[in-house]
């Protein structure tokens, strides 16, 4: 458990970890060279249990702090929490089981967000999740790529070590590697339909996405979308690479063409070159990706250069219901009629996910 400026959040956090009738673990709670009483907390908590080991070191970021905390891991068994979340009451017991009665190398678990007032599960999360699936492979479960997050998992600590997994360091989204990584490297994995792991909507998260004009944040999630592409393209299979790039690595990007009214040339050209290279012709064109059409109209625009027509459309959005209306069968925009112009952006036939 990584800490960094989480003092409002970690008590509960913490509460919900004691409380688990799984008692058999270890919490390496790792101090991130927090300047607020996270540490502190994390240390009066660990006073009343001796199964808290509390480590402090200088700030580094999430990877480094969750890289230390492995280091310094003594069990056979390894998962990952995030100290501003919660674990449901019983969040690893069946993981554990299942673990128990298959070979394979993790098992993965579903998620909920919580806000305070309702819990929902994220639209991929519902369909990976929908039912238990022991013992599969990436081959046959592509999807399961989307699923980027450390904490929702328990994992062999001989599959970790002998993976030679681990997270990057200095960098900004640091788990799509990794996770990318595991998956790929795992002869085979459990799915679990049941819920482990509750991923909390934090109050203050809005300054993450105000960030989403920094060339440095946007520089940051190139390269690790950079990382994982590259992964999934030595893995050698087509389905997982075509799943991967018209599924899993467009999902976020709608944040940054968003940012675009307003942004450095420097960003759009950064952006432009981004999309370009990671959806194409050799790949999957970014208006053949299963994201919303709206998000797909964007990323066309983007890699045609057309920054003043990616502003109009954004405003044409947002003076409608945040996506695009539909009359006779063909959503409604104002490049519908441009010769040229891919049936996936103009014709509104259902799409399925793959």
């Amino acid at each position: 458990m990584p800490l960094y400026e989480v003092e409002e959040y970690l008590p509960a956090c913490l509460d919900s970890i004691a409380t688990q009738p799984f008692e058999d673990y270890e919490l390496v709670v790792v101090d991130d060279g927090s300047p607020d009483a996270s540490g502190d907390i994390a240390s009066s908590y660990a006073r009343r249990d001796n199964r808290i080991l509390v480590i402090r070191r200088p700030n580094g970021g999430q990877g480094a702090a969750r890289n230390t905390g492995v280091r310094a891991a003594r069990g056979r068994l390894l998962t990952f929490v995030d100290s501003d979340d919660m674990l449901p009451p019983d969040a690893w017991s069946r993981m554990v089981d299942t673990l128990g009665q298959t070979a394979s190398d993790l098992v993965v678990g579903n998620v909920e967000r919580d806000d305070g007032n309702r819990r929902w599960t994220p639209p991929l999360m519902r369909v990976n999740h929908a039912r238990d699936r022991l013992a599969v492979t990436v081959d046959e479960m592509p999807l399961v790529l989307a699923d980027v997050f450390p904490w929702n998992k328990v994992y062999r600590r001989a599959f970790w070590d002998a993976a030679g997994l681990g997270f990057p360091e200095g960098v900004r989204y640091e788990d799509q590697p990794a996770l990318t990584r595991a998956f790929l490297a795992a002869r085979a994995f459990d799915v679990l339909s049941e819920t482990v792991y509750l991923w909390r909507v934090r109050g203050d998260r809005s300054s993450i996405t105000q960030r989403r004009h920094e060339i440095t944040d946007l520089r940051d999630r190139f390269d690790t979308k950079r990382t994982s592409a590259l992964l999934v393209e030595q893995h050698g299979v087509a389905e997982v690479a075509r799943v991967f790039h018209a599924d899993v690595l467009p999902v976020d990007m709608w944040e940054y063409f968003r940012a675009v009214p307003g942004c450095s040339e420097e960003f759009w050209q950064l952006l432009v070159a981004g999309v370009r290279e990671l959806w194409n012709h050799r790949t999957v064109a970014f208006e053949h990706t299963s994201v919303p059409v709206q998000q797909r109209l964007m990323g066309w625009l983007v890699a045609a250069g057309r920054r003043d027509d990616l502003v109009r459309l954004l405003e044409f959005i947002d003076r409608g219901q945040g996506g695009l209306p539909v009359e006779g069968g063909r959503f409604v925009h104002p490049w519908r009629d441009e010769p040229g112009m891919p049936d996936s952006l103009v014709l509104a036939e259902p799409r399925h996910r793959s």
